[in-house]
């Protein structure tokens, strides 16, 4: 048996995995998020750590003598999250998070200290990675700044409270800009250029290696044997990929999930920052990946569920499975700013074409088509970085929705294929990392992909409407960026 825990940004899943590879059970806790001022997203650590215990506590219950069977467990994570420890290895303050827009002063101070971070890190400095977060520490919390000992990102602090080892993946890694992405180590340069150095960082291991052992306590809380390895694991987009079998080059899928993610694996580092395209490590050796990242996918649908006071599910219903083409109302789904292709942390969501006769299926359906242009702006970002993508899966809470998948694939132009198990696919990419990091197996042999429960094409008349809709749509950033 071997145990997946995915410490996301809503919320902590944990999955429990047998030898066939199939999911036996999942338990999840829910996370709160805290914006104590405009731009700022930050969560306690200490959230992270009890949603996690909890999770594999209600498996434990649920499933005692299969979880005593666990040989290996894997930690997947939302990426870039600072979590400041000090001396004594607790929290100096909240974790700033990956939606956290404060520092775009200090990415482009950072940018012009160090002009090799592009070829270094094959990333634009943007306010969600990490170190622009300790420039801003250092500038305006300098009593905070002086007494950080360690900076570990949101599954590593997790990690650390279950082991006692402070150790990170290359996947997580590469999106903090202090490492070298291309050699897989940590770049004392790019540390030394944010006030820090080699002492600050977490060892780093391959996500499907061992990073350390389970600590005694949690081996007789949940009535394991005594050698239980926790792998490397992954940040959650790479987790994604290990569920998905996303591990050959040119394989790739769409995350609708509170973020949005156009992710493609390649055989090499292959930045290309001018488009605001990520190149980070895989979370296997000898692989890397390429992304497009949008900051607000499914959280568009939580925001307008919760401002209309409906869940999603009941939101959606009255819309059926397709639509015939666009709603007169455009949304732009920059919430929380966006990165692809934009790198604008002051961008903002607006809804353009409201009149007195529109009603709330339009806005509905408006928010869904705002992610999916999002997603296609990734698409064509990846398309310039690389070669063009054919197909994807679709996995993230938005997958759930057959309504969204058919936009997807009207807008993108391409199929979009709904996968077995795609809600819960960090998770299910965490364990099969612990799987690995126990028995030594080949990964091809254990990152099988999962089957396809549904395919959407592009509808002709639709995609045509959609093409239209699509190029009005990107006129609309631009004009409204000086008001917005």
């Amino acid at each position: 048996m071997y145990l997946g825990m995915d410490i996301g940004t809503s919320g902590v899943k944990a999955v429990l995995v047998d030898e066939a590879g199939a999911i036996l059970a999942t338990a999840s806790r829910e996370l709160a998020l805290s914006h104590p001022a405009p731009l700022w997203s930050e969560q306690d650590p200490d959230a992270w750590f009890e949603a996690a215990i909890g999770a594999v506590d209600d498996l434990a219950s649920a499933c005692p003598r299969e979880v005593a069977q666990v040989r290996g467990i894997g930690l997947s994570g939302q990426m870039h999250g600072a979590s400041l420890l000090g001396d004594d290895g607790r929290p100096l303050r909240p974790a700033i998070l990956w939606n956290d827009g404060r520092s775009q002063a200090e990415c482009a101070a950072l940018e012009r200290y160090c002009p090799s971070l592009h070829a270094i890190t094959g990333n634009l400095a943007m306010p969600g990675f990490t170190a622009p977060k300790l420039l801003w520490v250092a500038r305006h919390e300098p009593e905070i700044f002086q007494r950080v000992a360690k900076v570990l990102l949101p599954k590593a602090y997790v990690r650390y409270r279950l082991t006692g080892e402070m150790v990170e993946d290359m996947s997580d890694a590469a999106g903090t800009l202090w490492l070298d992405v291309g050699q897989r180590r940590w770049s004392a340069l790019l540390l030394r250029a944010t006030g820090l150095d080699l002492h600050h960082m977490p060892r780093l291991v391959e996500g499907s290696e061992v990073s350390a052992h389970l600590a005694p306590v949690f081996v007789r809380r949940w009535g394991l044997g005594n050698d239980v390895v926790v792998a490397g694991g992954a940040g959650d987009c790479a987790a994604s990929a290990i569920g998905l079998g996303a591990i050959t080059p040119g394989d790739a899928f769409l995350s609708l999930g509170t973020s949005g993610v156009m992710f493609r694996v390649t055989d090499q580092f292959a930045p290309a920052p001018a488009l605001a395209v990520h190149a980070f490590c895989h979370a296997l050796p000898g692989l890397w990946h390429q992304m497009g990242v949008m900051l607000s996918a499914a959280a568009s649908l939580a925001w307008l569920a919760s401002v209309m006071a409906t869940p999603a599910t009941e939101l959606l219903m009255p819309l059926g499975d397709t639509v015939d083409g666009p709603s007169p109302v455009k949304f732009l789904p920059y919430l929380n700013g966006e990165r692809t292709p934009h790198n604008d942390a002051a961008a903002a969501g607006a809804f353009i074409g409201l009149r007195a006769a529109t009603g709330r299926d339009q806005i509905v359906q408006a928010v869904l088509e705002g992610v999916a242009f999002a997603a296609r702006d990734n698409l064509a970002a990846l398309g310039h970085a690389s070669s063009d993508i054919a197909e994807v899966d679709l996995v993230g809470g938005g997958s759930r929705s057959a309504l969204w998948a058919q936009i997807c694939a009207d807008v993108l132009g391409i199929p979009v294929h709904r996968v077995e198990e795609g809600e819960v696919g960090a998770a299910l990419g965490a364990a099969r990392l612990g799987r690995l990091a126990a028995t030594g197996e080949n990964a091809g042999e254990v990152c099988t992909r999962p089957r396809r429960l549904a395919t959407f094409t592009p509808r002709a008349s639709a995609a045509a409407a959609y093409d239209e809709a699509y190029h009005s749509w990107r006129k609309l950033y631009p004009a409204l960026k000086e008001n917005l």
